[in-house]
């Protein structure tokens, strides 16, 4: 019995601590509480309640449990949430449980909000369930929910005006679209609230009206004597109806008809050449009627199209440009100017009004062909091309420019720069290779300056398939690269020209330019670099200003890059004008182009309302660049001497200038001031007079050229000579020619001078040789300015056995051959029948035998004369002469050979006898010193022209002072 109560018991005691158990097991919080991911609120300001969407509501799955205010396990059909917590920085905002059953909640604002402190708010919000047990242990939070908080707008606040009051200034007799605006503002924060949506003039019955941007406007003209001044009252009214808490004053101020315009503007201005800058406006200043200005906006333009090629630059020849310019050596000038070296241009029309600027006019019916060697066949990459161009709007053919083309058979065009359309295209063919691939052959430009009229320099750098194209300094890149398979192989000779293309197919010129050119260069194997290419195109005359300290910080100065034209701005008046007094012309050339350069000044300003308030006309002027002071280049020094025929066979040959001097003087006139003679009565004033005076000075040269007077050189047996490394040395260049050396480049008079003094003259067979005259002539600015002929006469002593040898020589048929082939016209005759015919004496034949048989014997008897008194003078010129002489007037003369007479009356007097001829000839041998000197000056010019005669004179001795 005992046992079974015992076991009774027990039973009982496991069953209630299974019931404890499960209860205890039943108590675990398992669940986080939920609520949504966003809500959004709306709150009016002044009002705290915040209307959120969706609602404030937190969920737990731990229902029906309950886990708060008890401290015994209870069964409940729902869940609690004890509260919300909200996490930001300073959020006017907190969160309230309503039922924690439901987990119901609300938002609402902790103090007064303010829209125009802040429009909205955002935060984050977290429930939190009740926990276990009595302390709320294991407490769960739910997840952050992101709350947006919109805050309403109410219209609280009127317009305020900007400004406390406006002022405007009209001119009277003008009606303006705008004379002021007026502003006002509205501190709501939303859109409805703080915005402007009209104003209105209270003031009644005056001439005004404003829109609801708040312009005020006139809507009739003004008489300022009717009214001077009109006061105004405006409003203004937000788009919740508010009026502004105060009206604003608006006073317009009518003034007199008045012409704002520059006052002080001399409108001739005259330039004295080389004075280095000249201010155009010392006193002008802007008159602007008492106008409020703000600001000013001139432009000053110096129009320089019509000088040279759109400015004035130095008028040096293109290559002498390039090299001032540090141009890299090896480039070819394609349109020199016209010399006997460089005479493909001669036929060509120039534009002879540009003081040397050497332009070509190509009319469409004209071009030239460049001698061949002077260009490569195919340009060797990289190369460069420039070349200054004036288009005009042409015919839709193409217009070449320069063009390399088949000589014979074919039309191919190798390479070439052409316009077509108002574009510039680069054609350029490849040479013939293995791959017979596609590459870029032509490149296109599409500029304005093609068609403008205007001078442009265009330089082109080609490192292909890589052109690049500069206009007056500015890079432009092709608009369309076309390709095409290379050229065929082909020994047809190709042919450059100028101004069109040939086609050697048909045999004739193509595709005609119309157009000036000028300075057409081509440079193979290096491209040209832009500070080469600004130098060439920069100007040597142009405007400049020097800005005072004071006002450099309040006005603003902008060049183009040619400086024709500036830009001034600013907004101080004063300021304004110091800067426009300041305003210069500089032209940097020593002997600049004279003539008038145009001055255009265009001005526009605004007032306080941002708006053009004053119409100002343009004003013109114009400055004359006088005259320069012509130089006058002087070449003297020994026109006349003589050296032995050794000298002239010698390595150094003989010098032609060896005291030479170049000198460069202007003539001016200056005032002199001179007392008069004080007499009773007289007046005590000076008298001004006039003095022409001479004044050396300084400049370069750069053109001296060296010709033959007479018959051309033979470059077999004579030639003239110049130290190449001393031309090197300062930069000079020679071409050279049977009618003699041109030295060119830009260098200074001295440098010049010392050049010349080592030309050196040399002939290797001077037993026929009497004599020899050269002429010198020194230019500058490519022939603008032109020294005089300098002439200088060589003449050649013979020594006994040089006159032995001569002898000897005139009577071999060697000798009388030539002679007598070129005096013979053989055109019309067939020489072999001629041959044939010689072995029948005619009488030809025997005039011909008879007169050279004449000419010999006075060649003899000549020689003998001079051989005999060179042996009687030949002591004294072994002890007194050195190798360098002079010829001395007093023991010798020059006589006119009396052959060269006889031959000159036989031309003119056909009709007299021989046996009279002789007898006038023999005469001439007893002329004296002083007739023969006089003889031989008025003969001169004939015996220059014709190159027989000139060959035949004789040097002869006058015996008349020696004693045998």
């Amino acid at each position: 019995m005992r046992f079974r109560r015992n076991k009774l018991f027990a039973s009982n005691v496991g069953l209630v601590l299974a019931l404890v158990c499960a209860l205890d097991a039943a108590k675990v919080n398992k669940h986080k509480p939920w609520i949504e991911t966003t809500y959004h609120g709306i709150v009016t300001e002044n009002d705290d309640k915040v209307l959120l969407d969706p609602p404030l509501i937190a969920l737990d799955k731990d229902a029906p449990l309950r886990y708060a205010e008890s401290f015994e396990v209870t069964l409940t059909e729902e869940g609690e949430i004890c509260g919300f917590r909200i996490h930001g920085q300073n959020v006017p905002f907190e969160a309230v449980v309503l039922d924690k059953s439901s987990g119901e909640g609300i938002i609402r604002a902790k103090d007064k909000l303010d829209c125009e402190l802040q429009k909205e708010h955002t935060f984050t919000i977290q429930a939190y369930d009740c926990g276990e047990g009595p302390d709320g242990a294991n407490m769960k939070k739910s997840h952050k929910a992101t709350v947006h908080i919109q805050v309403n707008d109410l219209n609280e606040y009127s317009p305020v005006f900007k400004e406390k009051s406006y002022k405007a200034t009209v001119i009277e007799g003008k009606k303006y679209d705008s004379i002021l605006k007026v502003e006002a503002v509205d501190a709501d924060c939303s859109f409805q609230f703080s915005q402007i949506c009209n104003y209105e003039i209270v003031t009644p019955d005056v001439p005004f009206t404003v829109d609801k941007d708040g312009f005020i406007k006139n809507t009739e003209k003004l008489n300022y004597d009717r009214e001077h001044m009109y006061k105004l009252t405006v409003t203004a009214y937000d788009c919740g109806k508010n009026r502004a808490s105060e009206d604003v004053l608006v006073k317009i101020s009518v003034k007199p008809t008045c012409k704002p315009s520059w006052q002080g503007f001399n409108k001739r201005i005259e330039y004295e050449p080389g004075t280095g800058s000249l201010a155009l406006f010392p006193s002008m200043h802007l008159e602007t009627c008492d106008e409020p200005i703000t600001s000013i906006r001139a432009t000053v333009e110096l129009e320089t199209n019509h000088i040279g090629k759109g400015c004035d630059r130095d008028t040096y020849s293109e290559k002498s440009l390039h090299k001032l310019c540090g141009a890299s050596s090896g480039a070819t000038e394609l349109l020199p100017a016209p010399s006997s070296s460089t005479n493909w241009t001669v036929g060509l029309p120039t534009d002879n009004g540009h003081d040397s600027d050497q332009v070509f006019e190509f009319n469409g019916t004209q071009a030239i062909k460049v001698p061949d060697g002077l260009v490569s066949t195919s340009l060797q990459e990289p190369f460069t091309i420039s070349v200054w161009m004036r288009h005009g709007p042409g015919a839709h053919e193409k217009e070449t420019i320069l063009c390399n083309s088949d000589k014979t058979d074919m039309n191919r065009h190798h390479y070439s720069l052409y316009v077509h359309n108002c574009k510039l295209i680069l054609l350029l063919r490849q040479d013939p290779s293995e791959a017979e691939n596609y590459k870029p052959a032509e490149f296109h430009w599409k500029l304005d300056q093609v068609c403008d009229k205007e001078w442009h320099h265009y330089v082109l750098n080609v490192e292909f398939p890589t052109v690049m194209l500069f206009v007056d300094g500015a890079t432009f890149e092709p608009f369309l690269v076309t390709e095409d398979y290379p050229l065929h192989a082909s020994r047809i000779e190709p042919q450059v020209t100028i101004g069109a293309c040939w086609q050697g197919g048909n045999a004739r010129m193509a595709q005609f330019f119309h157009g000036n050119l000028a300075g057409l260069m081509i440079r193979s194997g290096k491209l040209e670099n832009k500070k080469v290419i600004d130098c060439l195109y920069t100007c040597k005359e142009g405007l400049d200003v020097q800005l005072p300290e004071e006002v450099a910080s309040t006005v603003k100065v902008e060049f183009n890059p040619n400086q024709s034209s500036l830009t001034v701005e600013g907004d101080d008046i004063d300021a304004f004008d110091k800067v426009m007094q300041h305003i210069s012309y500089l032209n940097s050339r020593q002997f600049p182009t004279p003539g008038i350069r145009h001055l255009r000044i265009s001005t526009a300003v605004k007032c306080f309302n941002e708006e053009s308030c004053v119409t100002m006309q343009d004003a013109e002027g114009y400055v004359m660049v006088l005259q320069p002071e012509e130089p006058k280049i002087s070449l003297s020094g020994i026109d006349h001497f003589a050296r032995s025929a050794a000298e002239f066979e010698s390595q150094e040959g003989v010098t032609l200038f060896p005291e030479l001097r170049i000198v460069s003087t202007i003539t001016r006139e200056v005032e002199v001031d001179a007392e008069s003679e004080v007499t009773e009565g007289a007046d005590d004033d000076p008298t001004v007079q006039e003095t022409v005076v001479s004044e050396e000075i300084m400049h370069n040269l750069d053109t001296c050229e060296v010709t033959v007077v007479g018959d051309e050189l033979n470059a077999e047996h004579e030639g003239l000579e110049v130290d190449m490394e001393q031309l090197q040395q300062r930069g000079l260049e020679m071409s050279s020619s049977h009618l003699g050396v041109v030295i060119t480049g830009v260098n200074t008079m001295a440098n010049y001078e010392q050049v010349l003094h080592l030309i050196r003259y040399k002939n290797w067979h001077t037993e026929a040789l009497f004599d020899r005259k050269f002429k010198l002539v020194c230019s500058e600015l490519n022939g603008r300015y032109v020294s005089n002929d300098f002439k200088v006469e060589v003449n050649v002593i013979h020594t006994a056995g040089t006159m032995e040898h001569l002898s000897s020589a005139m009577v071999q048929p060697n000798f009388i051959n030539p002679v007598h082939q070129a005096s013979v016209d053989l055109s019309g005759h067939n020489l072999v029948n001629a041959h044939q015919a010689s072995v029948v004496p005619s009488a030809a034949t025997i005039v011909i035998v008879v007169c050279v048989s004449f000419l010999v014997f006075m060649i003899i008897l000549g020689v003998f004369r001079i051989r005999s008194a060179h042996q009687r003078t030949m002591g004294d010129q072994e002890n007194g002469k050195e190798n360098e002489m002079d010829w001395d007037d007093s023991a010798l003369t020059i006589t006119v050979n009396p052959m060269e007479t006889y031959e000159d009356q036989h031309s003119s007097e056909e009709e007299e006898e021989e046996e009279e001829e002789s007898e006038e000839g023999e005469e001439e041998d007893d002329i004296t010193s002083a007739e023969s000197e006089s003889s031989e000056d008025d003969e001169g010019g004939e015996q220059e022209d014709q190159q027989g005669a000139s060959r035949q004179q004789q040097l002869e001795w006058d015996d008349s002072t020696l004693t045998y």
